[in-house]
């Protein structure tokens, strides 16, 4: 997708992320800053991963899958809208942080890329990217 049409369409049907995430990125603007196929990625020092909009927040030194993986959920963005919070923010959110889930994928070895919106995030990543995104991997 080009870059001109991946801002344009961020910025208007995505707009609520995009004011959001702009706010994060203000807070963060000393961190290092990048682009990655029209996207804004921050590196910054915490252990959380996060897209919103055309904005993406890593770890410094994430690998290029897990980058990947964060750019699909740009491209989620671009498909649902202002719908993507509910679709997509919430379900993710409660599959990462709610212990119940954690101990579940703990125990069961099940892949935290599993949950339907972070599998059609890698999906949508590989697609858009050309490169390789998280698959099923285990992760804590």
């Amino acid at each position: 997708m080009p870059v001109f049409l991946y801002t344009f369409i961020q910025w208007t049907w995505g707009i609520l992320q995009n004011l959001a995430a702009s706010l994060i990125f203000l807070r963060h603007i000393r961190c290092p800053h990048r682009r990655f196929h029209g996207a804004i990625v921050t590196e910054w020092d915490k252990n959380r991963y996060m897209a919103l909009g055309m904005f993406i927040f890593v770890k410094k030194g994430c690998s290029e899958q897990l980058l990947v993986h964060e750019y699909g959920h740009t491209i989620q963005t671009i498909f649902l809208g202002p719908l993507f919070s509910l679709v997509v923010g919430l379900p993710s959110t409660v599959w990462a942080k709610a212990s119940i889930f954690h101990k579940m994928r703990h125990d069961r070895q099940i892949s935290y890329y599993s949950l339907f919106c972070e599998d059609w995030a890698n999906k949508l990543g590989e697609k858009y990217t050309g490169s390789p995104s998280m698959g099923r991997a285990i992760i804590d």
